[in-house]
């Protein structure tokens, strides 16, 4: 599935720019912008959000569709994330994410480690340990 996204700027000097982004995937379209520092509107979440809201909601699907195969009585299920983000003396870029992960239903200590294992292989967490290549091109 391809993602899309346009950022239309404005013609008229004198309007002020914003960094409000659509993007779609053809089914759906949502929008990002920038934290007012880096001259956004803050009018929706910033891709860093976006990246971690990803992992929040795959790691939320991965565990409900587990649960619901196992038939377990958990009631309530809240994942959050945080991330902090630092450059080496290389100038890389080190990602740091913190996922906490609430579990409220009655189910044995064993059954809630299982589903910290789980949570482990959603696909975005996949996606993020494992080995990413981006290729660009002007089109």
């Amino acid at each position: 599935m391809t993602i899309q996204a346009r950022l239309r700027r404005n013609a008229v000097p004198a309007e002020p720019l914003n960094a409000i982004t659509l993007l779609t995937n053809g089914h759906h379209a949502w929008t990002a912008d920038v934290e007012s520092e880096a001259g956004g509107l803050e009018q929706s979440p910033s891709p860093h959000d976006l990246l971690d809201s990803a992992l929040a909601a795959c790691t939320t699907l991965t565990l409900e569709l587990y649960i619901r195969r196992k038939g377990w009585p958990v009631t309530d299920l809240e994942v959050s994330i945080d991330h902090v983000e630092t450059r080496g003396t290389d100038g890389r870029v080190h990602y740091a994410i913190e996922r906490r992960i609430r579990i409220v239903g009655d189910i044995a200590d064993a059954d809630r480690q299982r589903l910290l294992d789980i949570a482990g292989k959603c696909p975005i967490h996949r996606l993020l340990e494992g080995d990413t290549t981006i290729t660009s091109k002007l089109v």
